[in-house]
């Protein structure tokens, strides 16, 4: 089962204005500035569905989009599902009165969206113990249902000397180690992705 079309469905500021929660959906969270939209990029094999910036912190918006997989059944060549790229956290340069409003939309995302199935929690190859990941991992494993998994992936591991990378991969068996530049942990996700959506 491979992704062969993605599109944005649309932005959304909370729950109450995104789309009908009818298909399962992926969320996409971690720090401003960890690589989150090229990784949807290279996912999707489509540049630019992800709009990347410069400034860190720049999205605050919940952003949709409709992934299409070709599956090896006849009678259903075809299924959808939806990647959602979350507001990266930290850095962000914002008023407080927005930064509140923006953090509390976005934490009820993850605990009241019923069609939200996988936590895809991207970390920094090169600063995995971070405090403010620690948390964030910390708040996943509070309000995950038994319905949802939080994958662990961490970015930019062709900057990691070959032995730092070994050192990761043994604190973190259960991750996924990508690299967008070098194209690789994209399957090992897409493969981790469909196998618990869709059960291949």
């Amino acid at each position: 089962m491979k992704i062969v079309d993605a599109k944005f469905l649309q932005s959304a500021q909370s729950v109450n204005d995104s789309p009908a929660p009818n298909v399962a959906e992926v969320a996409f969270l971690g720090r401003s500035n960890v690589g989150k939209s090229s990784l949807l990029n290279t996912l999707t094999n489509r540049s630019g569905l992800a709009k990347s910036s410069s400034t860190p912190g720049k999205t605050q918006l919940i952003n949709y989009f409709e992934i299409k997989f070709k599956t090896d059944n006849e009678e259903m060549p075809y299924i959808y599902s939806r990647f959602v790229d979350l507001p990266g956290f930290g850095y962000a340069k914002v008023a407080k009165s927005l930064k509140a409003q923006w953090n509390r939309n976005l934490t009820e995302y993850l605990q009241l969206r019923p069609n939200l199935q996988i936590f895809v929690h991207l970390i920094d190859a090169r600063h995995p113990e971070l405090e403010i990941d620690k948390n964030v991992d910390e708040f996943l494993n509070e309000i995950k249902r038994g319905d949802q998994i939080i994958v662990h992936a961490f970015t930019k591991t062709d900057k990691l000397k070959q032995n730092d990378l070994a050192q990761l991969k043994r604190v973190y068996p259960e991750g996924i180690f990508i690299s967008n530049l070098k194209k690789r942990g994209i399957m090992d996700l897409q493969n981790k992705i469909t196998g618990y959506l869709f059960g291949n």
